[in-house]
C-alpha cells in the first residue's frame, strides 16, 4: 500500500510505472482537494500542474509564480495523498543558473515529491535552451537526488513542437535529438508536448529510446491508443483547472443573470463527502 511507503519507495514505485504493460495515466492536481479527489479515483500517482497552481494562488503561467510558493502548494498537495507526486517545475525557476535549479529541486524533495518534471523553454518563450546546457541540469539533478537518498524520477520535457515558423519534421527531429540527450544525462521519461498526429507519435516512441510522455489536448488519441503506439505516460496538465474554472464561470453567470443554482446544486459533493476526503488518518 502506497500509505506505507517511504519517499524513496514511492520514487522507485513511480518510476515502476513508466514501464507498462499499461500506460501511466497521470492526472495534474493544482491543490489538495483536486489531488485528494484524484488519489480517491484510483490513480497510483499525481503530477502537479504548474499552470493550475500559478492561476490558484493569482499568477499568470511561466515561472511567474514565486518559487515558495510553489513549493508551499506543492506540500500540501503530497501531504494530503499517499500515492507518489511528480512536481512540474517548469524551467526549475531558474533557466540559466543550474545552483537556482538546484534550489527549485531541494525544496521539492524536502516537500516529498518522488519526480519532477524539467522543460527546456527559454526565458523568451520562443526559441529552447541550449542542449548541452539543458544536459547539465539533468545530470545535476540525478546527482543531488542520489545525494539526498531519493532516485528522483526526471521527466525531462522539451518543448521542440512549440517552437513556431519550422516544419513539423524539423520539431520532430529537434523532440528526438534532444530526448536522447535527456535521456543519456539521466532523465527517465522525455515529455514531447503538443503533439497529437498518430505517424508522429509513432516516430516519437520508436527513435526515443526511453519511456514517452504525451500531453492530452483537444484531439488528442485516446489512452488506449496511446498505449498501442508504445507511450509510455499521458498526462493532462491544466486542461482539469481549466475544466473547473469554466464551470465556476458558468455558475457565476447563472446566478448573475439568472438568479439559478442548478448548476452546483445539483452535481457538487455533499459537504459530508467534501469533508470526507480530508477527514482520513
Amino acid at each position: 500500500m502506497t500509505e506505507l511507503l517511504s519517499q524513496r519507495e514511492k520514487a522507485i514505485l513511480l518510476r515502476q510505472l513508466h514501464q507498462g504493460p499499461s500506460i501511466l495515466k497521470l492526472p495534474n492536481a493544482w491543490d489538495a482537494a483536486s489531488a485528494r479527489l484524484f488519489e480517491e479515483s484510483g490513480f497510483p500517482a499525481i503530477a502537479s500542474t504548474s499552470a493550475g497552481i500559478a492561476f490558484t494562488l493569482g499568477y499568470p503561467d511561466g515561472q511567474i509564480i514565486p518559487r515558495d510558493e510553489m513549493l508551499f502548494m506543492l506540500r500540501r498537495i503530497v501531504a494530503s495523498v499517499h500515492v507518489p507526486v511528480t512536481a512540474d517545475i517548469e524551467a526549475g525557476y531558474g533557466a540559466n543558473s543550474i545552483k537556482e535549479v538546484l534550489t527549485t529541486v531541494r525544496g521539492v524533495l524536502a516537500a516529498g515529491a518522488a519526480g519532477i518534471n524539467l522543460e527546456d523553454m527559454a526565458d523568451d518563450g520562443a526559441s529552447l535552451v541550449d542542449v548541452d546546457f539543458q544536459s547539465e541540469k539533468i545530470e545535476a539533478v540525478r546527482s543531488i537526488g542520489e545525494a539526498m537518498g531519493v532516485p528522483l524520477v526526471i521527466n525531462a520535457r522539451t518543448d521542440a513542437f512549440a517552437l513556431t515558423n519550422i516544419p513539423d519534421e524539423q520539431k520532430l527531429k529537434i523532440a528526438v535529438e534532444r530526448g536522447n540527450r535527456y535521456l543519456a544525462a539521466g532523465a527517465d521519461c522525455v515529455f514531447v508536448p503538443f503533439v497529437k498526429d498518430i505517424p508522429m507519435i509513432s516516430v516519437l516512441t520508436r527513435e526515443i529510446h526511453g519511456p514517452l510522455n504525451i500531453l492530452a489536448l483537444p484531439g488528442s488519441p485516446p489512452a488506449s491508443d496511446l498505449q498501442a503506439l508504445g507511450v509510455a505516460r499521458v498526462s493532462v496538465g491544466a486542461g482539469p483547472c481549466r475544466a473547473a474554472m469554466a464551470l465556476t464561470r458558468a455558475v457565476a453567470m447563472d446566478l448573475r443573470e439568472l438568479g439559478t443554482y442548478a448548476r452546483f446544486t445539483e452535481n457538487a459533493l455533499s459537504y459530508a463527502d467534501a469533508n470526507l476526503l480530508f477527514s482520513r488518518k
